[in-house]
């Protein structure tokens, strides 16, 4: 079919605005992060505990935990002023978010296809469902003011793939156009997104801990940290979502291999990698389930997991060749 040129550069002004909005959005909850109440009273906590020498928590801990963040009576003007912003960055991240949904449809509209036949489409569709994971992280989580360290690798990611890995609108080969690719690729487009968001919790569980270890090396960013606790919930809840999907789009690519090229497994590199990743997820999840690791080492198997998960999705084909060598990018 004929391409819908207009429906294309609709979706490249979207994408491109989309950028600029979680730009805006990460620039609005750092602030928060940095000057809102939860930081600040996490931060007068810890200052407390090292002049007193305590070791258990204090009454504020369950409030900040749960949400229910009493007056700060340092500088409330400051105070109101950090969480009005960071509200404004949390609603500027679903009006992204809808941006975004809103460029991925049209790129399908212009191309009479699933949204996701090439590197630049698919990911487009990884960072959107990252977002929105992200979304329902905070709708469960008092966790809204470490949005920015979430957008921080989305925006990074989104810029790599609308410069380096951007593909005009064009059919896909003939090697993809299957409904394997509606089944296959979601899935994994849906399991990627996701794992992003235990990585990230899993990074900011080790700064956490390290400060709780030695509150005086990270005096000025561990304490504004929800409690580990917290974090090591979001990286394994989020971990037991995703996994499944993502196993089910390892299946499928299988089973799409088979019949595309004749056999189920071939060490390509995008299916070693994947393999690869399946494996450390597998392993986090296993160790948590049996051998009780809900410290350190768990977070670290997570963040391994994170790291193989980003490499495969955007430089696999920037670096190697294989059968999955469909994006586009030369």
């Amino acid at each position: 079919m004929e391409i819908n040129e207009t429906f294309s550069q609709y979706s490249d002004l979207l994408y491109t605005t989309t950028v600029a909005i979680y730009v805006l959005a990460l620039l609005f909850t750092l602030f928060e992060q940095a000057f809102g109440a939860k930081g600040r009273l996490a931060a007068e906590r810890s200052r407390k505990r090292v002049l007193v020498g305590a070791g258990g928590p204090d009454s504020d801990d369950a409030a900040i935990e749960n949400g229910d963040v009493p007056a700060e009576p340092e500088a409330p003007r400051a105070v109101g002023r950090a969480e009005r912003i960071g509200r404004m960055g949390a609603a500027l991240l679903v009006l992204g978010a809808l941006l975004q949904l809103s460029a991925i449809v049209l790129r399908g509209l212009a191309v009479h296809r699933a949204p996701w036949g090439n590197m630049y489409e698919y990911g487009m569709a990884v960072t959107f469902i990252t977002v929105v994971a992200w979304l329902v992280v905070i709708k469960k989580f008092p966790v809204r003011h470490l949005t920015g360290f979430l957008l921080l690798p989305v925006v990074i990611l989104m810029f790599i793939n609308g410069t380096m890995l951007y593909t005009v609108a064009a059919p896909v080969v003939p090697a993809l156009q299957s409904y394997w690719l509606y089944i296959h690729v979601s899935a994994a487009i849906i399991g990627s997104g996701v794992f992003l968001v235990p990585g990230v919790a899993s990074v900011l569980y080790l700064f956490r801990t390290a400060h709780d270890r030695n509150p005086a090396k990270f005096a000025g960013f561990g304490p504004k940290l929800p409690s580990a606790d917290v974090l090591d919930r979001i990286a394994y809840r989020a971990t037991i979502v995703a996994f499944p999907i993502f196993t089910f789009g390892v299946l499928c690519g299988a089973v799409w291999a088979e019949a595309a090229w004749g056999r189920f497994w071939g060490w390509d590199p995008k299916e070693t990698v994947a393999f690869i990743a399946w494996v450390v997820y597998a392993a986090y999840l296993h160790s948590r389930a049996t051998a009780g690791w809900r410290g350190t080492r768990a977070a670290v198997i997570n963040i391994v997991g994170f790291s193989v998960t980003i490499f495969n999705l955007f430089f696999v084909n920037l670096v190697t060749a294989g059968l999955h060598s469909y994006a586009g990018v030369s």
